[in-house]
């Protein structure tokens, strides 16, 4: 699964790698996202591919009463995006998720007390694209109209089932010279095999 990601490079460079533009350069982030607190970060969606945006993590599907829904669509199981109601009505919705990297805690007991955390990039950290689906929703309640996303994941490596040891999950990663046609009309290539891992110092107790 994916739900903390990292994003340091300058704005400048993201915009260079995508050939896109910042909609709003000024309320651009470095840092680390963390997906349980639905942050917005830079996503470009595929009716406007050369515009970088910025949605909310969570995917929440047009028909959700509230957000609450949120909390069970940060990720989305890529084998089975047609099969589930939260993401059949958007499976054309394509996305990239814009970050260089992402964090994972790999188990060393049996009831995961004790963990170990990774980050995985891309060779030299390079910018790059988690394939995802996006939404629009609106809120009854106050008239808002809100862009959420959602992560896709697929079956982990050999990587990185040694390191998400429980339920051996990956977030997918575009290639990077193949993310104008993810964005287009699906075609999806892979770039996980290029995943290189860097471990913290310190085991983690208790959690995250």
């Amino acid at each position: 699964m994916c739900y903390f990601i990292e994003l340091s490079k300058p704005l400048q460079e993201l915009q260079k790698h995508f050939n896109a533009k910042f909609e709003n350069p000024e309320k651009y982030k470095t840092g680390v996202f963390n997906g349980f607190q639905h942050p917005q970060s830079p996503v470009i969606i595929h009716k406007q591919p050369n515009i970088i945006k910025l949605l909310n993590w969570g995917l929440i599907p047009h028909w959700a009463k509230d957000d609450n829904f949120r909390k069970n669509t940060l990720n989305a199981r890529m084998e089975s995006i047609h099969e589930k109601s939260s993401f059949r009505d958007v499976v054309n919705n394509r996305c990239l998720i814009v970050a260089d990297g992402f964090f994972e805690w790999q188990w060393l007991d049996a009831k995961g007390k004790q963990k170990q955390k990774y980050e995985l990039t891309l060779p030299d950290k390079q910018v790059f694209g988690f394939a995802g689906l996006w939404s629009q929703w609106a809120d009854r309640s106050t008239g808002e109209t809100r862009m959420t996303y959602t992560i896709l994941t697929t079956e982990a490596n050999e990587l990185m089932a040694k390191i998400h040891n429980t339920q051996k999950r990956m977030p997918v990663i575009v290639e990077p010279a193949n993310e104008h046609n993810w964005l287009q009309d699906g075609t999806l290539v892979l770039a996980n095999d290029k995943l290189v891992a860097t471990t913290d110092a310190l085991n983690l107790s208790l959690g995250l």
